[in-house]
C-alpha cells in the first residue's frame, strides 16, 4: 500500500544537482508535496530561478550553491541547511556527470572529476545526512539517482569510468543497507535507476563530440524528468516498513 506525503511536510530535503533535468523535477514535486528543500547546484542561480516559478506551493526551495567535487563546499551546504531550515529528514543525490573521454587514451583529470562527483560526493553528502538524522533520531530516507549503466556496461562510444562509478553507486546502495541493519538504524536507503531521459546531460557533460550520434540518440525512446520524480515519491511514500531498495525504470522499446 502507498501512502500519502503526509508525514513529509514541513520536513527538509536536500537534492543534491538540483539546477536541471531530474534534480530540478524532484524539487519541484517535493515542493508541491510540502516540503521545505535545499537545492544543491553549482549553477544556484538557476535553483533560484525555479524557486521563483515554485512561489505559492505548499512547501519552498531554497538555492544553495555547492560544488559536489569540493568535500567543504558539502559540508557547508549542510551546515546551512542545519542552520536555517533545520535537520534533513531526505536526502537525493542525483547530483551526476560524465566526461568526454576514454579508458584508453583518457585524461586523468576528467576521470577524476566523474570519480569526486558520482561517487565520493555521494558518499560525503550521505556521511553527513547520516550523522544529522542519528543525531536527531531521524528514520529518514536517502535515494541515489543511479543508472541502468550501474547494473550493466552499455556498448556505447565514451563510456570511460561513467559506468564504473554507476556500478559504484548500486554497490554503496547494499553497503548502506548493511550497516544501517549493523547500527539498529531504520533510515532507508533506495537506488533509482533510470534508462534513458531526456534531460541537458548529454550536451552538457559534452562527452560526445558526433552530433550525428546525439541526433540519433535523441529519438530513441526515452523517459521524462518528471517521471523519475514520480519514482522518488513513489518510494517516499511506502509504509514505514517498508523499503525499495532498488527501482529500475526504462522507456518502452528501450534495447538495452
Amino acid at each position: 500500500m502507498v501512502l500519502p506525503m503526509d508525514r513529509w511536510k514541513g520536513k527538509v530535503a536536500i537534492v543534491t544537482g538540483a539546477s536541471a533535468g531530474i534534480g530540478a523535477a524532484i524539487a519541484g514535486q517535493l515542493v508541491e508535496t510540502g516540503l521545505q528543500v535545499a537545492g544543491f547546484a553549482r549553477r544556484s542561480e538557476r535553483v533560484e530561478e525555479l524557486s521563483k516559478k515554485l512561489q505559492g506551493k505548499k512547501g519552498k526551495l531554497f538555492a544553495v550553491k555547492v560544488d559536489m567535487t569540493k568535500e567543504d563546499d558539502i559540508l557547508k551546504g549542510f551546515k546551512w541547511v542545519s542552520e536555517k531550515l533545520g535537520p534533513v529528514h531526505i536526502l537525493v543525490n542525483n547530483a551526476g556527470i560524465t566526461q568526454n573521454t576514454n579508458l584508453t587514451e583518457g585524461e586523468t583529470e576528467k576521470w577524476k572529476k566523474i570519480l569526486h562527483t558520482n561517487v565520493l560526493g555521494l558518499c560525503i553528502a550521505t556521511r553527513e545526512a547520516v550523522k544529522v538524522m542519528k543525531a536527531n533520531k531521524i528514520d529518514g530516507h536517502i535515494i541515489h539517482i543511479n543508472s541502468v549503466s550501474g547494473h550493466g556496461v552499455p556498448n556505447f562510444p565514451g563510456v570511460n569510468v561513467y559506468a564504473a562509478s554507476k556500478h559504484a553507486v548500486t554497490a554503496l546502495t547494499e553497503t548502506l543497507r548493511q550497516e544501517f541493519n549493523h547500527l539498529g538504524l531504520k533510515i532507508k536507503i533506495t537506488s533509482v535507476s533510470p534508462g534513458r531521459v531526456t534531460t541537458e546531460f548529454i550536451e552538457a557533460s559534452n562527452f560526445i563530440a558526433d552530433t550525428n550520434l546525439i541526433e540519433q540518440i535523441k529519438k530513441m525512446p526515452c523517459l521524462k524528468s518528471e517521471d523519475i520524480a514520480d519514482s522518488v515519491l513513489y518510494v517516499l511514500s511506502t509504509p514505514l516498513h517498508v523499503q525499495v531498495h532498488e527501482l529500475t525504470i526504462k522507456p518502452i522499446g528501450e534495447i538495452r
